[in-house]
């Protein structure tokens, strides 16, 4: 029995009961999935951002930045990517991110490894392919995205691309130890709750609206309307999931609700999940914002680089689920 089980029982009383929605027809399919996604993503978003956020208490960005500067190129890429999972941005962060690490000493190559893995891979990310798809495809998610963060770092680094960053960047660089804050146990906690609660009220917009839309789908959209278009056997399905998703502004909490319908509607595993990680990895606002610190033709590299990185997870999955 599923642990979820209780939600399922939750989910059916109110659309059978409460709604008073007649079963098995489309719209009481619509509303029991909305139900049930809704109660079970936010649960999960609850317990897995609390704990993260107790793991993340012991790594402020300071800490992060003294700790990569000490690596060289190819073992910091790998831990930069590392570090990138629990410690998430947003596009407006990602400005004086890039500023703080390159004025600490990081390469360059370890910061883009940090600047692909940190929106790729979060823990909202991984609590939703967890209750939609089980810890296999989330582990595979995971160990993809941070092999793309890390060779999309080490490239970059190879491309020798210093000239085609701002040149007030590399003024005022950080030296000397950085003094960090100790918090107690009780402090930590504290923080833990007041994160997770932020976060909640940030994402629950984007939950519910991609919930919907998966709802909708579920219910409505016939199940081979959409295989017919992006199923496995279309090769180009891949590269126009990326390409679509590239433009949109989101986050895993709005994206990743649709996965699941998708595929369940027969979208190959792969384009869905591709078009997932180009809406939060390479985002059209975040490069208006990196405009500030690189300029136009290495804003074209890192996408470049990162989109076909991107495009190979998307074939790779189709082939093997």
């Amino acid at each position: 029995m599923s642990i979820f089980y209780p939600v399922k029982l939750l989910a059916d009383w109110l659309t059978y009961k409460i709604l008073d929605f007649t079963p098995d027809t489309l719209p009481a399919n619509a509303v029991n999935f909305f139900i049930y996604d809704v109660v079970k993503i936010f649960i999960l978003l609850a317990v897995i951002i609390f704990v993260v956020s107790i793991v993340r208490s012991y790594l402020p960005p300071e800490k992060v930045r003294a700790i990569l500067s000490r690596k060289n190129k190819y073992s910091g890429n790998i831990l930069a990517s590392l570090l990138g999972i629990i410690t998430p941005f947003c596009s407006c962060s990602a400005v004086p991110l890039f500023l703080g690490f390159v004025q600490a000493g990081v390469p360059l190559g370890v910061t883009f490894s940090f600047l692909v893995a940190s929106p790729m891979i979060n823990e909202v990310a991984l609590v939703l392919l967890l209750g939609m798809f089980g810890w296999k495809i989330a582990v595979i998610y995971i160990i993809t995205g941070l092999f793309i963060s890390v060779i999309s770092g080490v490239i970059i680094e190879k491309l020798k691309v210093e000239k085609l960053i701002q040149p007030f960047v590399f003024e005022n660089k950080i030296n000397g130890n950085i003094n960090l804050l100790e918090m107690s146990t009780k402090q930590r906690i504290v923080y833990a709750g007041n994160y997770t609660v932020s976060i909640l009220k940030k994402v629950w917009p984007y939950v519910i609206l991609g919930i919907g839309i998966g709802a909708w789908i579920h219910g409505y959209v016939p199940a081979d309307f959409l295989a017919r278009y992006a199923g496995a056997g279309n090769w180009y399905a891949v590269p126009l999931a990326v390409l679509v998703g590239i433009p949109l502004y989101s986050n895993a909490a709005g994206i990743i609700p649709l996965v699941g319908v998708l595929t369940e509607k027969g979208v190959a595993m792969g384009t869905t999940l591709a078009f997932m990680m180009s809406v939060t990895a390479l985002s059209l606002p975040e490069f208006m914002i990196l405009k500030k610190v690189m300029k136009i033709r290495l804003i074209f590299i890192f996408a470049g680089v990162v989109g076909i990185g991107i495009m190979l997870t998307g074939f790779l999955f189709n082939i093997i689920l």
